[in-house]
């Protein structure tokens, strides 16, 4: 029997059906565990046509033989949450709605598209529905008699201000790097920079997704809340000139700066050149 046949707790899956029962998945870079009749509960979707219409030995897999999907690994733990019960839930803040939608499309789920997809009022205005948690402590705020009158204001509020207004919250980002150089025996010669390892974010979760968006790399911490603060952020890119645009582009603007360094390697031959280490943190403010 071959070692790369499906991977799963047991091989007694849906009558008929050559699939385990248990299915893992590897959607880029993110490994899942689900059954088999939750990949095909919506019919005529991408996964329903992969793991009922082919054989496994049709699909890809990664190295250690599980079946692979080259999509986004953080998104699709909603695309599998509505698969289980056809119910939408989202955190309250959510930046990454459209391309959740981008998503559903490909998976060919059309109802959760539809659900996702914003609503355009009578004068082409596109507008965000009101959270129920945001309507129920509107009405328990303004008493029963009141109730009514807030929720009417918060629906035409929310209709005139974009979401990404409604978001702007006052707090601090602090932006860190650590990288490396070498300085020669001739102090006239230029410095050589290294590249950047990391740039590291730090800050209010609901901030950071805020500025950095989709370049937020945040597969060590998904489940954090959106306003606990983290340190585990960082970058997908290398050019610190670039987090500083996002930065200023929604209005944060420097107030502190500190850096390090130390000698991280040095020779007792004098020919060859030290190598330093450093460490520099900017602290990013919008009041």
């Amino acid at each position: 029997m071959s070692k790369t046949k499906t991977r799963g707790v047991s091989n007694c899956g849906d009558s008929g059906s050559p699939f385990s029962e248990i299915i893992e998945l590897n959607v880029g870079g993110q490994v899942y565990v689900t059954r088999h009749k939750t990949l095909i509960a919506v019919p005529d979707s991408l996964l329903w046509n992969m793991f009922s219409k082919k054989s496994p030995k049709e699909l890809a897999r990664d190295s250690k033989g599980r079946f692979f999907l080259d999509r986004d690994g953080f998104l699709f733990r909603y695309i599998l949450d509505y698969l289980r019960d056809l119910n939408l839930v989202l955190p309250d803040y959510f930046p990454e709605k459209s391309r959740l939608q981008r998503e559903a499309d490909f998976f060919q789920l059309r109802d959760l598209a539809k659900r996702l997809s914003p609503r355009v009022s009578k004068d082409n205005s596109i507008s965000e529905e009101i959270s129920q948690s945001d309507t129920e402590e509107g009405a328990q705020q303004c008493g029963s008699s009141g109730g009514m009158e807030t929720l009417r204001a918060m629906s035409v509020s929310g209709a005139m201000r974009s979401p990404s207004l409604d978001s702007r919250k006052s707090g601090y980002i602090t932006i860190g790097y650590r990288g490396s150089y070498t300085i020669g025996r001739d102090i006239q010669t230029d410095a050589k920079f290294r590249r950047v390892a990391r740039i590291t974010v730090c800050g209010k979760t609901s901030l950071a997704k805020e500025v950095f968006g989709d370049t937020l790399n945040e597969s060590r911490d998904p489940d954090r809340p959106p306003e606990r603060y983290t340190s585990r952020y960082y970058l997908k890119y290398n050019f610190l000139e670039q987090a500083f645009d996002k930065l200023t582009e929604v209005g944060f603007h420097m107030v502190a700066c500190s850096s390090t360094g130390t000698c991280a390697y040095t020779s007792n031959d004098p020919n060859e050149d030290k190598i330093w280490t450093s460490y520099t943190e900017y602290v990013f403010c919008r009041e």
